[in-house]
């Protein structure tokens, strides 16, 4: 027997009951929805689906076998679209200044989709990095019941019988510049690494928060990881939209699940899985849409007793495909939770704790890709937090797979990431140089690009681990070797990183957790005296808007006052 709702507690009663709805209902009507169609709860399925790259090309067919779930289910679905940038594709120019602002387009967009049209629930399909906290921080923000479904990423290609990812295509670009192999090869990987649907399939950024989405409960079990090839992608989308369902009934929504708690679990998943840095900005940022405290030094906190326990590239050999078939997210999260590392009473959108979803999993000793915590990789450095006086707002690297942790060297300082990747590409870059790249932040740039042209071209020249990489900006989930970034206070503010000059000495320990700039501070004082803001080209439309709003990197880089301001919650509108 279909569970009768009482629409007189739903948002959607402004829309859909008594006389006064009649206009509103005549557009359902001619949309082909019936009397008791328009009577049902209305559950809104957002897709960032698009054709601007293979991550995002499966999630509108993936949204409508969710809306066949809500059907089933009792509710009545409505579809809608907001954008992605690309980062892949924005990546090394101007374009890439987009990328972040993206994330909080997508929150908004959805947002506003969502109050405009009185929906009572919401469930999310995302692909790209910034897509997928764009979603959940909107999930966060409406706090309607929600589901979070990621797209899937891509399977790896294969050349010279290893697994490609898009990475290796960046970094042969740094191989050929060194001379170190034809154009040929550059051809033959790129037409390789990437040979169908789905997201980048490392460890990067979107996997990252895929794995977020699972450990913070906000979507089910064991979903995220299936690549988006996979048939299992279409039972995932139609149990997610029964399962939006089942959470409007017991009205379970999702600050109720994202919990402080909830979001150290969240943490502890990205350094243990050697995540991507943009983790300690997105986690932030979600905090915020709910109104709990949880910035970049809360993260780096949690990451300091987070074993590294999953052998993925970039820093390991593994992609996300094979964590999947290795057992997933929760896998990591069995072995994590048997040490005491989770927080295991957290409530999770399957209507049971994170503890109840762990005890259904088996572990399987006979995968090599999802360490033992008792036995990991190493005991802690996935991803760490560094403070110091050359960002006393603090910094974060990855050190996943890194065999150095301390680097002290030169500075060779650059105005913007075009300038630093010239320099690459011109093999003026040594051994000991450290590279800083500012007035990338998120006011300065605007936008805080991340940079993953240069240090893969870095790397690709050999120099991943002999020289190091400091800037206020951002660098990809992709990015390895010893790349510092979201320096704070960013140059655009003044900080130190604005008064680094060629030849100082910077030194950098990723076991004390700490980054020092080795000048003396009369001369510091000197050079604050003689500092000059600088304006940028962009002072009209989206990036101008986003740098008027934005706060700094280790707050999250969020535009508006959050949870924390609120007067009411859209939900109980």
């Amino acid at each position: 027997m279909t569970y009768k709702f009482d629409k007189s507690k739903l948002p959607s009663r402004h829309v859909s009951v008594g006389v006064e709805s009649a206009p509103h209902r005549s557009y359902y009507y001619a949309m082909g929805w019936t009397e008791e169609d328009i009577a049902k709860p209305f559950v809104a399925v957002a897709s960032a689906g698009n054709d601007s790259a293979p991550c995002n090309t499966t999630l509108d067919q993936q949204a409508d076998w969710a809306r066949e779930g809500v059907l089933a289910a009792g509710g009545t679905p409505f579809r809608f679209n907001t954008i992605t940038v690309t980062d892949g594709i924005a990546m090394g120019h101007q374009g890439m200044k987009s990328s972040l602002v993206s994330r909080e387009v997508i929150a908004d967009s959805v947002e506003l989709s969502v109050r405009g049209h009185c929906y009572d629930a919401l469930v999310t399909f995302a692909g790209c990095d910034k897509s997928l906290p764009g979603m959940m921080m909107a999930m966060l923000r409406l706090n309607v019941p929600s589901i979070f479904v990621y797209g899937g990423s891509i399977l790896p290609g294969r050349y010279q019988d290893r697994d490609l990812t898009v990475i290796d295509v960046f970094e042969v670009v740094g191989r050929y510049a060194a001379g170190n192999c034809p154009l040929s090869e550059v051809t033959a990987i790129e037409k390789a690494a990437c040979p169908g649907h789905g997201a980048c399939g490392g460890q990067y950024t979107a996997n990252t928060m895929a794995c977020v989405g699972e450990a913070i409960g906000l979507s089910l079990p064991n979903s995220n990881m299936a690549p988006a090839p996979y048939k299992s992608r279409q039972e995932i989308a139609i149990a997610a939209g029964k399962q939006i369902m089942e959470l409007l009934k017991i009205d379970l929504r999702p600050r109720t699940i994202c919990t402080r708690e909830a979001f150290e679990n969240a943490a502890r998943i990205v350094a243990a899985t050697g995540g991507s840095t943009n983790g300690a900005l997105h986690l932030p940022a979600m905090a915020h849409e709910c109104g709990i405290e949880f910035d970049l030094f809360d993260v780096a906190e949690i990451f300091k007793t987070t074993p590294y326990i999953a052998d993925l590239k970039p820093g390991g050999r593994y992609v996300a495909r094979d964590m999947h078939d290795a057992g997933g997210i929760y896998m990591v999260m069995k072995t994590l939770h048997a040490e005491g590392l989770l927080h295991g009473d957290c409530m999770t959108v399957t209507g049971k704790t994170l503890a109840e979803n762990i005890d259904r999993v088996t572990w399987n000793p006979d995968q090599k890709v999802i360490y033992d915590a008792k036995t990991p990789l190493s005991p802690t450095g996935g991803v760490v937090g560094l403070r110091g006086s050359l960002a006393p707002d603090g910094a974060i690297v990855k050190v996943a797979g890194m065999h150095r942790l301390q680097f002290t060297g030169t500075a060779k300082v650059f105005e913007r990431e075009e300038d630093a990747f010239a320099a690459v590409e011109a093999n003026q870059i040594v051994e000991g140089d450290v590279v800083v790249i500012r007035y990338e932040g998120p006011k300065g740039g605007p936008g805080m690009r991340e940079m993953l042209a240069t240090t893969a071209a870095l790397y690709g020249q050999g120099l991943g681990e002999k020289v190091a990489l400091i800037t206020d900006g951002r660098f990809s989930g992709g990015t390895r070797g010893f790349c510092i970034g979201h320096v704070g206070p960013e140059a655009a503010e003044g900080g130190p990183i604005a008064l680094v000059e060629d030849g100082d000495i910077i030194a950098i320990d990723a076991v004390a957790g700490t980054i020092d700039l080795q000048v003396d501070e009369a001369v510091l004082a000197e050079r604050r005296k003689q500092w000059q803001p600088r304006t940028n080209d962009y002072q009209a439309g989206a990036l101008w808007r986003f740098a008027q709003n934005v706060g700094p990197a280790w707050k999250g880089a969020v535009t508006h006052p959050g949870a924390a301001a609120e007067t009411h919650v859209f939900a109980d509108i």
